[in-house]
């Protein structure tokens, strides 16, 4: 299964910023449609688009292995 890992992205910039970081701020930022955060966020083995995901790493300026982890199917 593909884990997505937004909120503890959003939680360490919400650290490093010291202020709360919304998925609306995000989805302005980004152009990806708040609802899709949402699912990316909250839905086990959601299916997103490569576009996406380019368009988070370059939000939070991080690696793809930051944003998404593979976990091994038991």
């Amino acid at each position: 299964m593909i884990r997505f890992r937004l909120k503890e992205l959003l939680a360490e910039r919400e650290f490093q910023e010291r202020r709360v970081v919304t998925l609306n701020e995000v989805a302005a930022a980004t152009g990806i449609h708040r609802a899709t955060l949402s699912k990316i966020a909250n839905e086990p083995g959601y299916n997103t688009g490569t576009d996406n995901l380019d368009r988070l790493c370059n939000y939070f300026a991080c690696s793809i292995e930051k944003l998404v982890e593979h976990i091994p199917s038991e």
